[in-house]
């Protein structure tokens, strides 16, 4: 077991960062400083079958099962895609493919107000990160 809050004690933890910084000239640069604290990624997983298709920048994301919890690592080539990779990897890495899957991941985006701050491309980036998260969660389930 981990000391490790739930994910929803993740989220509620991000939402609340997000209501103190205001407005979203903020909470964007946020996203974008919690990106430049990922470890780089080696350039021997920047492939493209890491590669996380639908996003506007390149975005590469990796998994690796850990017990029985998965940890993911990724990086980008853009600063707000890398910072919202962040963002999910703060919710999802270190958690178990069950709890994964039961998060309602949409939801959560909506409620830290995400999707309405992005463009529709990095929108649809943002949802095609968490279709790799969740698939990378069936197939270790």
């Amino acid at each position: 077991m981990t000391d490790r809050p739930s994910i929803d004690d993740a989220l509620a933890e991000l939402v609340e960062e997000f209501d103190l910084l205001g407005d979203w000239e903020s909470r964007i640069q946020y996203v974008i400083d919690l990106g430049r604290e990922l470890a780089p990624l080696p350039d021997a997983d920047r492939t493209e079958a890491n590669r996380v298709p639908g996003c506007a920048a390149q975005v590469w994301l990796t998994s690796a099962r850990d017990g029985d919890r998965l940890s993911f690592r990724a990086d980008s080539d853009s600063a707000l895609s890398k910072g919202n990779v962040a963002l999910l990897l703060r919710l999802y890495s270190g958690r178990a493919p069950d709890e994964i899957l039961a998060f309602d991941a949409r939801a959560a985006l909506d409620r830290l107000g995400l999707p309405q701050a992005l463009t529709r491309q990095r929108a649809n980036g943002l949802n095609s990160m968490v279709g790799r998260i969740r698939e990378a969660a069936l197939a270790a389930g």
